[in-house]
């Protein structure tokens, strides 16, 4: 199960799966199945085309008109799954060969007109400088772009009446002491200051534990009609060393904007 964890903001830590599981806004929950299956999450109807991908393999594929796909590529380590569908908000969630083992039954949702898909892509942040005892090192795969990401968008009259939150798909390689201290690491004699989320150059949140689906609530005050807006990410940096600025390597994806 995905237990929930709530600090400064909202974290979400990922731990096994033991049946088939429905997997909804990155919490999950208990289901049956007998297949791997991408459904509608408000109708429970399968949705046939959704672009099922393990981004660390490169590996991809569709769902059927069934809204069936089956992962043929070995899963050896905690990975990264991501959906995308047209329509939908896109989705990911962190597996590892227990829950790729059994049938895994996704629940996603479709989008609103206000939402702004940031990116889809995977990013790497940091200085591609580290231990093989760091989060989801093995998970690992692109190279860093430096220590922080910024994107700008624009959010439309009707999102900014309403609350919309800064969605992170999946974060891993978090080497925060909260990290630590419920054993997402290896390391023993080190830990980062957390990543920093800021929204028009205003910091949101700090998020201290790797996991998928974190909702980040962005203050109203911060947005900007009619103008550009923007989201920084910045990687933490290793405390313990103070020679050097030694960056936390991160990587993170599908980064949105979603409003309720």
């Amino acid at each position: 199960m995905k237990q929930l964890f709530i600090c400064f903001l909202i974290f979400l830590l990922s731990t096994g799966i033991s049946f088939a599981a429905v997997m909804e806004g990155g919490v999950s929950k208990t289901g049956v199945g007998n297949v791997s299956k991408i459904v509608d999450s408000d109708t429970n109807l399968p949705v046939s085309g959704a672009k099922v991908s393990i981004p660390k393999q490169n590996y991809s594929t569709l769902t059927d008109s069934e809204g069936a796909f089956h992962l043929n590529t070995k899963i050896n380590d905690s990975t990264i799954l991501s959906v995308e569908k047209d329509g939908y908000r896109p989705f990911s969630l962190t597996i590892d060969e227990k829950v790729a083992s059994k049938p895994i039954v996704v629940g996603i949702q479709k989008s609103n007109i206000q939402d702004v898909i940031i990116s889809s892509e995977m990013f790497h942040l940091g200085d591609d400088n580290f231990s093989a005892n760091s989060a989801n090192s093995s998970e690992f795969k692109a190279k860093s772009i430096g220590p922080f990401f910024s994107k700008s968008f624009m959010i439309t009259a009707e999102a900014a009446a309403k609350k919309n939150f800064l969605v992170i798909g999946s974060i891993i390689g978090i080497d925060t002491l909260m990290a630590r201290a419920v054993r997402q690491n290896a390391i023993v004699n080190s830990f980062s200051s957390p990543p920093e989320i800021y929204f028009n150059g205003s910091k949101i949140a700090e998020i201290q534990l790797n996991g998928d689906g974190q909702r980040i609530l962005i203050p109203k005050r911060l947005l900007r009609l009619n103008q550009l807006n923007e989201v920084t990410i910045k990687t933490g940096r290793n405390m313990k060393q103070t020679a050097y600025i030694d960056y936390d390597d991160i990587e993170f994806m599908n980064l949105s904007i979603q409003s309720d």
